[in-house]
């Protein structure tokens, strides 16, 4: 499962707003790719539709899509949103990464 925070949930919803998603019926896609200084990256996406294998969680009113690959990387992860002046954006707190590198965008197990 992946959880999402109360910050990251209202950014979210206002950008898939801003981009012509509802959130209410369409998805933000989460997965991992290879790359990334630490050896695997984090993708983020809107998507509208939900494929064959893909898992579909829910939570605090956001709809997540993962594809059966990248779940076993993901499990247990929390999305959260930091804003500001020195903010990253949205950040992935994985318990499965054994390193991430200083941006937070990539992982390694």
């Amino acid at each position: 499962m992946i959880q999402v925070s109360e910050t990251a949930k209202k950014k979210v919803i206002s950008l898939m707003t801003e981009e012509g998603f509802d959130a209410t019926k369409d998805y933000v896609r989460v997965g991992v790719k290879s790359g990334g200084c630490s050896g695997l990256s984090y993708e983020l996406n809107f998507d509208h539709t939900m494929g064959d294998t893909d898992k579909v969680f829910e939570d605090n009113d956001v709809r997540i899509l993962v594809d059966k690959k990248s779940f076993l990387y993901l499990v247990g992860t929390v999305l959260e949103y930091s804003g500001g002046l020195n903010g990253k954006g949205f950040v992935f707190n994985n318990p499965n990464a054994q390193r991430t590198c200083g941006c937070g965008e990539s992982f390694s197990l």
